[in-house]
């Protein structure tokens, strides 16, 4: 009588745990428990710590990771992947994908949030098979494929999320314990075991998955519109934007491609060409997002509180400024009135951002995001703070009094104006543009 033999398994899988020590890993976040039991990681739960990490020490980029895990009913927990830790985010914060274990009622195990950013990305909301497929009290399989800017899971054999997102291409594996409040019992625990990485010939072995995909370009996350934000652009017309000295968008000198608005070349000169465009809508109180991508050499920039009616002339329309630079190649990055007040992220010609900024190569992806409220003002960029300062303040109308500015009386402290983004000659590109007003009615 003949066995049935299983099927081999000739995948070139590399374990990322030895079964027997935490060789390979590093701790990051709080301070709780893991330790090696029969062939597992166990993390443990203690109280009066942030959320915990156990991260590989390796980073990565494209790659199908598998594993298994089981959890205490009452934990939350989750994979991260393509996930960092830099100083000038949040202080060291881990930040990135989060494939979620979620043994709760809810139960979006599988689904993927986007830890100390943007929220949920992609959840279960609209796969109860996903849902259901989750063991309570036993061992649950994740099959996880990140590859490009696409993102999959599958959670028991059953697919559950998919989701198109560029924000992060590279990064650490590490296994979260969640924070826990007093109420909650100390020493729950959560397993994990098999778990093993593919890195080479991933167009091989990856899986097709019949879940359409859920797309964060140029939309909100559900967290993101629950907190009030909206989007700016839409991706795909000039709807919600003019030229800053036009009733209609410019017809020549701005271009829109695969979700991404770009400002064309014109040789440098300010205004010049399509010319600024702004927001046909005004703004007080605001947080802004936006992403933006540099040519070599390019100079444009992010106004607010712009007033249209004024500057009638030759230049670019009057507002304060985020700087958008090639700091390396531009030779305004050594001008100003206020030294280093025209580099990237500086508050252009009055306030210099700090020089550790996080600025992105040269056809990258940058963020810029601006804080207005009350009258204070903070510039971002890349998650860090870079500067910010007291709109009508004495020390701000001083340095506007030793700027280019000075000729614009109540120069920058108009209590409402447009968004404008510059048309400085040069090829800049922007796309995820979002507003969250926060102007009380």
């Amino acid at each position: 009588m003949s066995c049935k033999q299983e099927p081999t398994d000739n995948t070139p899988w590399v374990s990322l745990f030895d079964g027997q020590s935490l060789e390979g890993w590093t701790q990051k976040g709080g301070t709780a428990n893991y330790t090696v039991r029969d062939n597992s990681i166990v993390g443990s739960t203690v109280h009066d710590t942030p959320n915990s990490f156990l991260t590989s020490n390796k980073m990565y980029e494209d790659f199908i990771l598998e594993l298994d895990y089981k959890v205490d009913p009452s934990m939350n927990s989750g994979i991260q992947i393509r996930s960092n830790s830099f100083p000038h985010y949040m202080d060291g914060r881990v930040h990135g994908y989060q494939i979620e274990i979620d043994p709760s009622e809810r139960a979006w195990s599988a689904g993927i949030y986007d830890e100390a950013r943007r929220g949920w990305l992609n959840p279960l909301t609209r796969n109860p098979e996903a849902q259901k497929a989750f063991k309570q009290n036993d061992w649950n399989h994740y099959r996880i494929e990140a590859i490009g800017d696409t993102l999959k899971t599958w959670i028991n054999g059953v697919p559950a999320a998919h989701l198109i997102d560029d924000k992060t291409s590279n990064g650490f594996i590490a296994l979260q314990v969640h924070s826990i409040g007093d109420d909650q019992q100390e020493g729950t625990e959560i397993s994990w075991k098999n778990i093993k990485i593919l890195t080479d010939s991933l167009s091989k072995y990856a899986t097709e998955t019949p879940i359409d995909p859920i797309i964060t370009k140029n939309a909100l996350g559900i967290d993101e519109e629950k907190n009030g934000w909206q989007m700016l652009w839409d991706g795909k017309t000039t709807d919600g934007w003019r030229g800053a000295r036009l009733d209609e968008f410019p017809d020549k000198g701005w271009e829109i491609e695969n979700g991404v608005l770009t400002v064309l070349s014109s040789g440098g000169e300010e205004s010049a060409a399509g010319g600024d465009i702004v927001t046909k809508e005004t703004f007080g109180d605001f947080e802004l997002k936006v992403d933006f991508k540099i040519t070599e050499g390019a100079n444009s920039g992010i106004k607010y509180y712009v007033d249209t009616d004024i500057n009638k002339g030759p230049g670019s329309s009057i507002g304060l400024e985020y700087q958008i630079l090639d700091d390396e190649r531009h030779p305004d990055a050594k001008l100003g009135n206020h030294e280093g007040s025209r580099t990237v992220a500086s508050l252009y010609d009055l306030i210099k951002a700090d020089e550790n900024k996080p600025i992105n190569p040269i056809g990258e992806w940058n963020t810029a995001h601006i804080i207005s409220k009350d009258g204070h003002v903070e510039h971002w960029l890349n998650g860090m703070k870079v500067l910010e300062y007291e709109r009508g303040s004495d020390d701000y109308r001083k340095l506007v009094s030793e700027s280019k500015y000075v000729t614009w009386p109540n120069f920058g402290e108009a209590e409402k104006g447009h968004i404008l983004l510059q048309d400085h000659g040069d090829r800049v590109s922007f796309k995820n543009i979002k507003i969250k007003p926060t102007t009380k009615e």
